[in-house]
């Protein structure tokens, strides 16, 4: 460490020691290092790397923190419950010195103007899912469902739980044997081998990543069920037909705010008369539809979902209406993501080395500090995911049933 960063480093730790008592020892060149509390046993140290590592800790944020850990400017050890705890607390340590007012927003909005065409958003999509199908199986459930799962009495196991999620929500669309269900990102084909196995129906999985198109092929062919899924490669924007039903799962994240009521038109002109449609997404806490606090949503946008935005569920509400969709029945699964996300972080963690051969360093940092931000953000209400079921708009009064009974069946 350059003795020139010494001083800075000292100054900075003494200020924070006035407001924080931080289990956190910051060290650099194996010395002895800083201690930001009173403690016996620090719970994370943060190993300071060079000048780079040094000035994310001077003007900390989540993006900024984040940043320095995925391109190994800072090393961190300890649980990433404690880690990213700790991150939390220095990234508020400096909030001050971050605009979150209007004027970033503007900015943000007219950045957003040139995005979102379909090479852009195929790129996007390519990116994040074609890391390798090896590589999300090790963390994720046999079934691989890359989505908040549903747990109905909080004691699944996250396989059980990912199943009533995908039941959850054909139940909900009121599925019968032999009608046609569109599953928009249907990511490695859970949901639609679901849909035909056990509920009878003949249905078509969309997707732009060629990983999940092969695999979720392959796993419609082992099935023997070729007759009534049809898998993909193809943009929603180029579907052709009607269906009986619709079903988006952790996809429409990547639509983009400027597109959501002409999203939402698609999915009223793929409905046929009669037609049911469920959208599962995560929206944003911020009426504004504004990033999570600290620069979180940029590190998301950097590393992790490159050009994602949140919308508020307000804003969605507003969309689906101005895209000829009534609104039938909205369900917050925020605590089921946040504890979805511990299985997937503790899975991660659990096979962490064998996770490096398969990835290289910094795509293995990244998604290591997403899972365990992510479950953070849930927990402590920066983001939520909704379910919206809907349908065409100015439909009679009297099609609607009078409760939610069908939804929740007696066990």
């Amino acid at each position: 460490m350059p003795s020139a960063l010494e001083a800075p480093l000292h100054q900075w730790a003494d200020r924070l020691r006035q407001r924080l008592d931080l289990p956190l020892l910051v060290r650099w060149q194996g010395g002895a290092g800083l201690r930001l509390g009173q403690f016996d046993i620090p719970r994370v140290t943060l190993d300071v790397r060079d000048a780079a590592g040094a000035a994310a800790l001077l003007a900390p944020s989540l993006d900024s923190l984040g940043q320095a850990y995925v391109e190994s400017h800072i090393d961190v050890h300890g649980s990433v419950q404690d880690v990213i705890d700790i991150a939390h607390r220095l990234a508020e340590s400096g909030a001050a010195d971050e605009d979150a007012g209007w004027m970033g927003r503007a900015v943000r909005r007219l950045i957003d103007a040139t995005h979102h065409t379909r090479a852009q958003d195929r790129e996007a999509i390519q990116y994040h899912y074609d890391v390798s199908n090896a590589f999300y199986a090790e963390w994720l459930d046999p079934a691989m469902v890359y989505s908040c799962a549903y747990f109905e009495n909080g004691d699944e196991t996250l396989a059980e739980a990912q199943a009533k999620k995908i039941d959850h929500i054909l139940t909900k669309l009121r599925l019968q044997p032999g009608q046609t269900l569109l599953d928009i990102g249907c990511g490695w084909g859970a949901l639609v081998l679901r849909a035909a196995g056990r509920f009878g129906a003949r249905c078509v999985g969309i997707t732009l990543s060629r990983n999940q198109l092969d695999l979720a092929t392959e796993r419609v062919r082992a099935a023997g069920l070729q007759d009534r899924v049809e898998i993909r490669l193809q943009d929603y924007r180029d579907v052709q037909g009607t269906f009986d039903r619709v079903s988006s799962v952790g996809m429409f994240e990547h639509v983009g705010l400027k597109n959501l009521a002409p999203y939402f038109r698609i999915v009223h002109d793929l409905l046929a008369p009669g037609g049911w449609a469920l959208n599962h997404g995560i929206t944003s806490t911020d009426p504004y539809n504004g990033e999570t606090s600290h620069g979180g949503g940029r590190f998301i946008d950097r590393y992790v979902f490159p050009q994602g935005e949140l919308p508020h569920i307000g804003t969605v509400l507003t969309a689906m209406q101005q895209g000829g969709l009534e609104a039938v029945d909205a369900e917050s699964l925020r605590r089921h993501y946040a504890r979805t996300l511990k299985c997937w972080s503790d899975s991660f963690e659990a096979r962490g080395e064998h996770l490096k051969t398969l990835v290289d360093e910094r795509r293995w940092r990244i998604w290591r500090m997403y899972l365990m931000g992510c479950q953070w953000a849930f927990e402590h209400d920066e983001i939520s995911l909704f379910q919206v079921l809907c349908r065409r708009a100015g439909q009679d009064a009297d099609s609607l049933p009078w409760s939610r009974g069908w939804m929740y069946p007696p066990r």
